[in-house]
């Protein structure tokens, strides 16, 4: 999988937005794989702006819920170590969908690029604000760690990424940064938050 450098993450608390709106912003901004959290709505409430959230050239990634992802025709979903096990996801969701799933340390990398997943994502790299149930933060030196176990497989490194930091990310190794409150900081300027991370990045040879 060919995974573009920014990976943004919705959050309706941070945004104060709706999953449809975020969409709508991020894409704007030139975001092209976006995946949609939420912690907190009822199921119900959350898969009626999930079917509705759909932009043209977006690839969007339903976190944690496989029926829910099969349920609005998503084109994945993003697989914690405590959620239904990737084998069963993709059995339901066939062989087109993208599937994620997040590992925090370098042996749960080693584990999953055997599974039959596109991408793993990896961290947290540094502190986050946005997670409370959060693994040990890795670091860049761990960051490294974990790109030099898995060789080439696709890559997202997550928590605390932020505009200051992101370049260090990728040249540690990541292929993508997942980000929150990098975007949502300024709800007024989303689109020019992201189309700015994404320049800051998109030529960096990493």
């Amino acid at each position: 999988m060919q995974l573009p450098r920014i990976y943004p993450i919705t959050d309706v608390q941070l945004s104060g937005l709706s999953h449809p709106e975020q969409v709508e912003l991020l894409s704007r901004g030139g975001a092209t794989l976006i995946q949609l959290r939420e912690k907190h709505l009822p199921v119900r409430e959350f898969y009626e702006q999930a079917k509705i959230a759909f932009q043209p050239g977006v690839q969007l990634i339903i976190n944690d819920r496989v029926d829910l992802a099969l349920a609005v025709g998503a084109h994945g979903v993003h697989l914690g170590q405590d959620d239904m096990p990737p084998g069963a996801a993709r059995n339901l969701l066939g062989p087109d969908a993208v599937i994620g799933y997040s590992t925090h340390n370098v042996e749960q990398a080693i584990a999953a690029i055997n599974l039959p997943i596109d991408y793993l994502a990896i961290g947290p790299i540094f502190a986050t604000t946005t997670k409370s149930d959060t693994a040990p933060v890795l670091g860049l030196e761990g960051l490294r760690a974990v790109r030099e176990a898995i060789g080439r497989f696709p890559l997202v490194a997550i928590g605390g990424i932020t505009h200051a930091n992101a370049r260090e990310v990728i040249q540690a190794g990541a292929d993508s940064v997942a980000v929150i409150s990098a975007v949502w900081s300024n709800s007024g300027r989303i689109p020019e938050e992201t189309s700015s991370l994404l320049q800051h990045l998109q030529d960096f040879p990493g």
